[in-house]
């Protein structure tokens, strides 16, 4: 039994889990819910915040994980879920002191994109993202945006699928590991450049249909192999 067939068999044992979490992925943009953090589990739990200030947890979220962990990234907004919206980068920094080991930097990439938000859209940031009809110019709003700070290609996908939106790859180092152990990439270098990244992100997606597992649940469950869990 080669490799492939291997994942095939381990797609089956988790299938029903990953289709799980990519539906509450769709349930957190359109319901009133937020991701909590408890006993090692992520939650999805009610939320009296309004739209716009849930999404911005989670881009907050994809900030706070970029090369760290999804675990640590949650522990992060869970620190800081009161002063999101209206506190201050020192605020932040503290609560998130011993917490979180990039408690300086974080924080002012999200008051900078805070402040972006709120002076451009009046802080509409569910109604500019419905705004986009094409898929590629809604990655690209907050990967290639200068004023959305600590998110790139991987991160800006990595927001949008947890808010709902498939068809995105994040290629993180799991991922691109696990592409290397499939033959799909030669090596295990994560993608320069936005355009680096869009070709290794449709050697995925040939990949996905090579497996015949679709590439949103592919992204789970390479993950999943790596990290033994299925978060987010």
């Amino acid at each position: 039994m080669d490799n492939t067939e291997k994942l095939k068999i381990e797609y089956i044992n988790k299938k029903q889990k990953i289709q799980e979490r990519l539906n509450q992925f769709e349930k957190f943009f359109s319901e009133p819910y937020s991701w909590h953090y408890a006993s090692g589990e992520l939650k999805l739990l009610p939320s009296e915040a309004k739209d716009d200030y849930r999404l911005f947890e989670e881009l907050a979220f994809c900030i706070f994980t970029a090369n760290t962990s999804a675990e640590m990234g949650a522990k992060a907004v869970d620190a800081v879920r009161n002063v999101l919206i209206n506190g201050s980068a020192d605020e932040m920094t503290r609560r998130l002191e011993g917490i979180y080991r990039f408690n300086n930097i974080r924080p002012a990439h999200i008051i900078h994109t805070r402040n972006y938000l709120k002076n451009t859209l009046n802080f509409q940031l569910k109604n500019k993202i419905k705004s986009f009809k094409n898929k590629d110019e809604l990655r690209n709003f907050f990967a290639l945006n200068k004023d959305v700070k600590g998110l790139g290609m991987k991160e800006a996908s990595h927001f949008l699928r947890n808010i709902g939106f498939r068809g995105y790859a994040i290629l993180d180092r799991h991922i691109i590991n696990s592409l290397n152990e499939f033959g799909v990439l030669s090596t295990n270098d994560k993608p320069k450049n936005a355009k680096e990244y869009l070709e290794t992100e449709q050697k995925f997606i040939d990949f996905s249909k090579q497996a015949g597992i679709d590439m949103n649940e592919l992204d789970l469950l390479l993950w999943s192999r790596k990290n033994g869990r299925i978060l987010k």
